[in-house]
């Protein structure tokens, strides 16, 4: 057994070392597969999230993609006993679905915040809202986008 290497299997060997290190950064993150269901189960434990109490308030149209707001509230009296303690925002159309997650705790008064966020086509917006103890609610809404924000 000869333990020499060509020129020629050198050069092949330097050719798909260049090939797959330009192969592998092109295929992430743009073609990452979303990942709202791992998301979704981390963030509720496997729990079903129950439709209401939540409330989306987002353009049934964005122009532009790189800024859409958005406002999420939930319905909850936010006293020591009963009180909303977390919202994740998720997207199911980017190529990472988290977008946003907020705190609350009973000193916040209300359980509401407002930020602009980037979605790079038309897809849905789901918020997650889980209170202190421990019941998930929810609700979506698309969001139609005409200039994605994610090189769309």
């Amino acid at each position: 057994m000869s333990a020499f290497i060509t020129r020629r299997q050198a050069f092949m060997a330097g050719a798909a070392a260049v090939a797959a290190a330009t192969l592998g950064q092109s295929i992430t993150p743009a073609f990452a597969a979303n990942n709202i269901d791992e998301m979704t189960k981390a963030f509720t434990g496997g729990a079903k999230p129950v439709a209401g109490k939540v409330k989306l308030d987002l353009p049934e149209i964005a122009e532009n993609g790189n800024t859409v707001p958005i406002t999420v509230s939930v319905d909850s009296p936010m006293t020591d006993k009963d009180y909303v303690s977390d919202v994740i925002i998720l997207a199911d159309g980017n190529p990472n679905a988290g977008v946003a997650t907020f705190h609350f705790s009973p000193a916040s008064g209300v359980a509401e915040a407002n930020t602009r966020i980037r979605l790079a086509n038309t897809q849905n917006i789901v918020a997650i809202a889980k209170t202190n103890d421990g019941k998930f609610y929810t609700a979506s809404k698309e969001v139609k986008v005409t200039i994605g924000g994610c090189g769309g």
